[in-house]
């Protein structure tokens, strides 16, 4: 692994470039021994900074978990990242767009957990177990690092390219829908850009939340009854600009609506 004070560097870099909404160069580019490990320890010193300066972790997100989010960014294995309090949104929110770098919005499902999931060994039947409720919500992707030739490297130290999260929509306990043909369709300005169905998510999204649970306990973290975890887009990411508003349509769970200002 790279130096304890390396990665606290990178972290503080990583802080910046947040709070000045600019972005910072490849760090595989400048740090080509840098692994997957590294890139987990510096968001970890990324999230102690921002608890220290008095934001709070409300839950996880899980990334890369479908194969059309794999082949859109040439990544071919899941990671995560962390969500705070301020990042999250109601919908219908206005948001401001250059709060952000490298805008693009994603569809997905969130599982709202009533229960604690510790792994190693998590099944899919663990996590609805443990679900409270499953809902509707988009993701804002911001990415403080260049996009162009970025790695999976790059991607798990900027929090997994983590800027918002957007939850609408009805609200249902896991057992009430068949969670994995949930379908959705995405309109930019009233106009279809992306659909799909949470299948795509690892055949099912509770296996993406299954997996963290899991991927967690090497770190020596699990998930905390109450948290909010995104279980992974199950459309290709849509760019978005100044103006735009996103109207997504889940069907039988509602819609979930988000403008950029």
């Amino acid at each position: 692994m790279l130096e304890p004070a390396t990665l606290d560097t990178i972290a503080a870099e990583l802080a910046t470039a947040e709070r000045d909404r600019t972005t910072v160069p490849l760090l595989t580019a400048r740090h080509p021994d840098m692994t997957v490990e590294d890139s987990y320890a510096v968001q970890q010193a990324w999230t102690r900074r921002a608890v220290a300066a008095g934001r709070r972790v409300v839950g996880r997100k899980i990334g890369l978990t479908s194969k059309v989010m794999q082949d859109a960014t040439g990544i071919t294995e899941p990671d995560y990242g962390t969500i705070l309090a301020d990042q999250v949104h109601e919908t219908g929110a206005v948001v401001e767009h250059s709060r952000y770098s490298n805008v693009r919005i994603e569809v997905e499902l969130a599982f709202i957990l009533g229960a604690p999931l510790e792994g190693p060994g998590t099944t899919l039947t663990d996590v609805l177990r443990a679900t409270e409720y499953g809902t509707p919500a988009l993701e804002i992707l911001s990415s403080r690092v260049d996009m162009e030739g970025r790695t999976i490297v790059d991607t798990i130290a900027d929090n997994a390219a983590l800027g918002g999260v957007v939850l609408g929509g009805r609200p249902v306990r896991p057992d009430a829908v068949d969670l994995r043909w949930v379908s959705a369709v995405l309109h930019r300005n009233g106009v279809v850009e992306e659909s799909g169905v949470a299948a795509a998510v690892l055949d099912h999204p509770a296996r993406g939340v299954a997996w963290l649970a899991d991927r967690l306990a090497g770190h020596g973290e699990s998930l905390e009854a109450g948290q909010v975890i995104l279980a992974g887009s199950f459309t290709r990411p849509v760019w978005v600009y100044p103006g735009d508003t996103v109207q997504v349509d889940y069907r039988e769970l509602g819609a979930v609506t988000c403008s950029l200002r």
